[in-house]
């Protein structure tokens, strides 16, 4: 747990900063302290090399008794949650052409991050800032992961959790030694547009497995909404890691590239398909498409040996 302050840079005038203090959990014993003090100085240190527009620099961490602290700038504007909840209340959604362009740098901040070999975990809303100058900023980074450069690309965590359960894929509800990749953070970025187009948090992942056809479609929900991005996000939230685009710029494409095709549209459905040990539900159009023709024919078949049964003479 922990907080965020805005404070004053006393040694050099006028600078604003971000604050970020880390609280221990109270019960937690001396290793278990010594354990994470460690994974936040990791992520200090991972996030002081990181340089891009769209990410908040970090200049400092230290610790004062038995809290630890990270110096970032300070970054002005409102989180896209607090916008969401500014256009429910005037009964409106977020235009699309800002949602694509919101989505546009978003992307470009998470390609950047993925090249650099760290994973976010826990897009959403409320940790992406809009600037007065129309640009966005990814503000939060307390459950970024690090991918190891291993035959495996196996990840380990830096600071333990995992993220907000709206926006989080399937595949990183369980414990730190469950696999996570790029595809993690694209259900999460498909999970936070879905709420942005829509004004309406997505069902749980957790839901999804037990009801696959309890996410409603985002066009049903702003019939202003293109089909294309509709589906595009539909994509980005497939269940299956296997099922999503395979890196952010290919999803980026999806939604900005009408020349790049699409997969057939993602729906709820009737293939199995395997998630460590899980079993998940999936969309599969060849099957569904099967089975509308089956149902027609027997519905002729039936028809058939009605006028037969009434029409033809006695024998």
């Amino acid at each position: 747990m922990g907080a965020v302050y805005q404070a004053e840079d006393t040694r050099l005038a006028g600078r604003l900063t971000a604050l970020k203090e880390i609280r221990f959990a109270a019960d937690a014993n001396e290793e278990e302290r010594a354990e994470q003090r460690q994974q936040f100085q990791r992520e200090a240190s991972i996030l002081a090399r990181l340089d891009h527009p769209a990410l908040p620099k970090v200049s400092d961490f230290f610790s004062e008794g038995s809290r630890d602290f990270l110096v970032m700038d300070y970054v002005p504007g409102y989180d896209l949650r607090l916008i969401i909840e500014q256009h429910i209340r005037q009964d409106r959604h977020i235009p699309e052409n800002d949602l694509l362009t919101w989505a546009e740098q978003l992307a470009e901040a998470l390609i950047f991050l993925h090249t650099q070999g760290i994973l976010h975990r826990d897009i959403k809303p409320a940790n992406i800032k809009l600037t007065p100058d129309e640009r966005i900023k990814l503000v939060d980074f307390g459950l970024v992961k690090v991918l190891e450069a291993d035959e495996e690309s196996e990840t380990i965590t830096v600071v333990q959790g995992r993220g907000s359960l709206h926006y989080t894929p399937l595949e990183q509800y369980g414990d730190d030694t469950a696999h996570t990749d790029a595809r993690s953070d694209i259900y999460s970025f498909g999970a936070t547009l879905y709420h942005l187009a829509t004004n309406k948090a997505p069902v749980e992942a957790k839901q999804r497995f037990l009801n696959p056809r309890s996410l409603a479609d985002p066009c049903h929900l702003n019939a202003a909404l293109s089909e294309r991005t509709a589906q595009a996000i539909l994509w980005a939230m497939a269940m299956h890691p296997d099922d999503r685009p395979t890196d952010v710029a290919q999803f980026r494409n999806a939604l900005l590239k009408a020349e790049d095709p699409l997969p057939r549209r993602v729906q709820p459905g009737l293939r199995a398909a395997s998630l460590g040990q899980s079993i998940l539900v999936l969309y599969d159009p060849d099957l569904a498409r099967g089975n509308v023709v089956l149902a027609l024919l027997a519905m002729l078949l039936l028809i058939a040996a009605i006028i037969v049964t009434f029409f033809s003479p006695p024998l």
